[in-house]
């Protein structure tokens, strides 16, 4: 999987789903995506919050992309501290925040996979974390075609990706190199988010300002595994 920031929930139900997670940290960079931006709730709806980037070419791979210098932590979590602060759940889940959004390395890698592991242990997913490019695999290769790779390199025979890739697959490939392909499916989830109509698929950390950790853990687990 591509390393997101504070990604929503069916990220870490997939984190939760298999038995090592693998963050790719030697692919393309993408604009437009998950990966150094997501979604919060200000004033009843979906508002982004990012990271911003220093220039780079469209070719530089996510670990050779940089935070833009002039970032200042502040500028993000004040208008998650405004969004939130009367969320029940505030005063335990901010504090991890911050951390995750201040965060010392400009690297972008490891500054997402910081964010990873930090929210991982908060939400006690104990899933071992592999980075791809330290897997000894052809790093050209493209696609299904590098999973496959990895998935034998692992030795796994069973690969499992979010419900959004299903188009990106193909179960015969896989099944010729011997691996199961699935794809994780999660239920429908609503919960209360100050009384206004439920705004669905933002950020983990809308998630957790609003739930339990015993109700968070319910969710992780409300997933159905999909061929």
């Amino acid at each position: 999987m591509q390393p997101y920031f504070l990604p929503y929930i069916g990220y870490w139900q997939l984190f939760c789903a298999v038995d090592r997670f693998v963050v790719y940290d030697n692919i393309q960079y993408t604009k437009k995506g998950w990966i150094n931006r997501n979604r919060f709730l200000r004033n009843g709806t979906d508002a982004w919050f990012t990271v911003p980037l220093k220039a780079g070419s469209a070719h530089l791979s996510i670990a050779e992309r940089t935070i833009a210098d002039d970032f200042e932590p502040g500028t993000l979590l004040r208008p998650l501290a405004a969004a939130y602060r009367k969320a029940p759940h505030f005063g335990d889940v901010f504090p991890m925040i911050e951390s995750v959004v201040a965060a010392p390395s400009r690297n972008l890698f490891e500054y997402l996979l910081h964010g990873l592991l930090t929210v991982a242990a908060h939400l006690e997913i104990r899933t071992p974390v592999v980075v791809s490019s330290a897997v000894d695999i052809d790093h050209g290769l493209r696609a299904e075609h590098k999973v496959i790779a990895l998935c034998r390199a692992l030795g796994a025979d069973r690969y499992y990706n979010p419900i959004g890739g299903h188009a990106l697959y193909s179960a015969a490939e896989f099944a010729d190199a011997g691996i199961e392909l699935r794809f994780v499916q999660t239920r429908p989830i609503a919960y209360a988010q100050f009384g206004g109509p439920f705004v669905p698929a933002l950020s983990i950390v809308d998630v957790m300002m609003f739930n339990s950790p015993e109700a968070v853990g319910r969710m992780l687990g409300d997933y159905d595994l999909v061929t």
